[in-house]
């Protein structure tokens, strides 16, 4: 490789996060569409990706945990025969992996098992979902497996971020290959939550406080609405909103929008707040100014 050349590879590597290890986990299944098309899409945007989830669909069980035991029925969509063991893999991939347990357990199988054997080191980040259906407000967040994961990870360490999708259904990996309205939307929820990573982990890290994740939501993209990702605006929210609480001062106010109904908005309008990871609450206006200041142009302001 010529010396110009060779400079110019390097750059593009450092612009386009080459070498940045990325976890992946849900709590709908290893085998589920939305997973797989979001594994694809960090993939050709340059990141590498470990794949660690339930082997089967493990919504709404928030932040539980469990020793993982040997399948006593197939995995999800019949990907793996009864009598699997606990843990397993792709026969052709093997970083995208299952784990017979609840996510908190898939994610910390990635985290402190297969990252440190399939990467050399921990991951830098931990991308949960997106999930099949929207997490929003207290108490939905409170039973979230896919906002579980994510708190988990923080919790160990690791930055992370809970994304989760309207107008998606449980369908399996296979129907990508023929796309219809619901695997569209996949293929649609990936890209964007890679323009997410993307924007968040431009410069150099921390790239959030110690015990902090975020809570993404996504309204349903529709055949007549919000088919692209170039269409939706991503808003700095809360989790539960409050007028008597001061957050941190954006689009000329203090008190931000909740995110239940930014999402229920008509447009393409994506919820982003910040939480603190062991109460799943929202945190304080400090702490939303260094993920805003992070974030900078990439966040909008409602009209």
């Amino acid at each position: 490789m010529h010396l110009l050349t060779s400079s110019v590879a390097l750059l593009s590597c450092i612009n386009l996060v080459c070498s940045t290890n990325i976890v992946l986990t849900n709590d709908d299944g290893w085998a589920v569409a939305m997973i797989r098309a979001q594994n694809s899409a960090l993939l050709e945007a340059g990141y590498d990706v470990i794949l660690s989830a339930p082997a089967e669909n493990e919504s709404g069980t928030g932040s539980s945990t469990a020793t993982p035991t040997e399948l006593e029925e197939p995995c999800e969509f019949n990907t793996c025969p009864t009598g699997s063991p606990a843990e397993g893999f792709n026969a052709s991939d093997p970083r995208i992996n299952y784990v017979n347990s609840f996510p908190v357990d898939a994610v910390r199988f990635g985290i402190q098992t297969l990252a440190p054997k399939l990467f050399g080191s921990v991951p830098v980040f931990v991308v949960s979902g997106p999930n099949v259906g929207n997490n929003l407000g207290t108490g939905t967040v409170d039973i979230s497996g896919t906002v579980g994961a994510a708190c988990e990870a923080a919790k160990e360490g690791i930055p992370s971020t809970a994304f989760s999708a309207a107008g998606l259904s449980q369908v399996s990996f296979t129907d990508l290959s023929n796309p219809d309205a619901d695997t569209s939307a996949a293929f649609v929820f990936s890209q964007l939550s890679v323009n997410f990573v993307d924007a968040l982990l431009a410069s150099p890290p921390p790239f959030l406080p110690p015990g902090i994740s975020i809570n993404v939501n996504y309204p349903a993209s529709t055949s007549s609405s919000c088919t692209s990702p170039s269409e939706f605006s991503f808003i700095l929210t809360r989790i539960a909103p409050s007028n008597s609480v001061t957050d941190v001062e954006t689009c000329g106010t203090d008190h931000l929008p909740g995110e239940s109904s930014v999402v229920a908005m008509n447009g393409c309008f994506a919820s982003v707040s910040v939480m603190n990871a062991t109460t799943k609450a929202d945190v304080d206006a400090t702490t939303q100014a260094f993920v805003l200041n992070r974030l900078g142009d990439f966040l909008s302001c409602l009209p």
